[in-house]
Parts: structure tokens; sequence; C-alpha cells
């Protein structure tokens, strides 16, 4: 394997890791993200909470397969801009709270756009590995 190639698998395996480790949390912790469930949403916070980590839990496991990883990047893309509400309503609900806790709400909200293109990255970088 090619040291871009193994790069390009650590990276994703970093991806999914990650996605696995919140996808987790929504179901051992669901209170905090119960909490940002943007209320527009139909039915009860603690469903959306279970169904976003049952989401993130699905697409780790896609983006750790190699044979699915193309896919499943492509639906971490998806989820990274469909969790962004999320975001702007936590920035909105925490806009009081003491600086270091608004920090990290309002820093959540321009990171989105890195994390969708590492998974758009992701998704280019199996699609190569799909070639003859």
């Amino acid at each position: 394997m090619a040291a871009a190639d193994r790069t390009a698998d650590r990276s994703a395996l970093t991806m999914a890791r990650m996605l696995g480790g919140m996808g987790a949390l929504h179901f051992l912790a669901p209170k905090p993200f119960d909490a940002i469930v943007p209320r527009a949403l139909p039915g009860s916070p603690r469903t959306w909470t279970y169904v976003s980590g049952a989401a993130e839990l699905a697409v780790a496991a896609a983006v750790a397969l190699p044979r699915t990883r193309r896919a499943g990047a492509l639906a971490a893309a998806g989820l990274f801009a469909a969790v962004f509400p999320a975001n702007i309503k936590m920035a909105r609900d925490w806009r009081h709270r003491p600086a270091p806790l608004r920090a990290v709400a309002y820093g959540r909200l321009p990171l989105q756009l890195p994390m969708v293109a590492w998974a758009l990255h992701t998704a280019r970088a199996a699609g190569r590995d799909d070639r003859p």
C-alpha cells in the first residue's frame, strides 16, 4: 500500500472512530443532544437524538469499511451538513453562558465546513481506490 493510500485509510478510520464515538454518546448521554434539537422538528427531541445517533453509527461503519467507504463518506458529508441547525441552536441558546462555553458553542459553527470538506475528500480518495 502506497503512503498516500495509508494516509487516506488512517484519515477515514479517524473519521469513523469520531462518528462512532459521537453516535454512541447519543445513547449513553442523550440529554445534551436533546437540548440542541431544533424546536421546529416534529416529535420528541429524544427520538431525534436516537435517530441521529443511529445515523452516526451507521455512517461510521460505512466509512470504516473500504468497500462502503465512498458512500459512507458522502453520507458523512450530508450528516455534517444536516446537524448544522443543531449547532446554530446551541450557539443561540448558549449566548448568555460564560465566555469559555460560548466559545465552544460558537466555535462549532465554522468547524462544520472543514468537516464536510474532510468527508468529501475521503469520498474522493475512496473513489480512486475503486478504479481498475
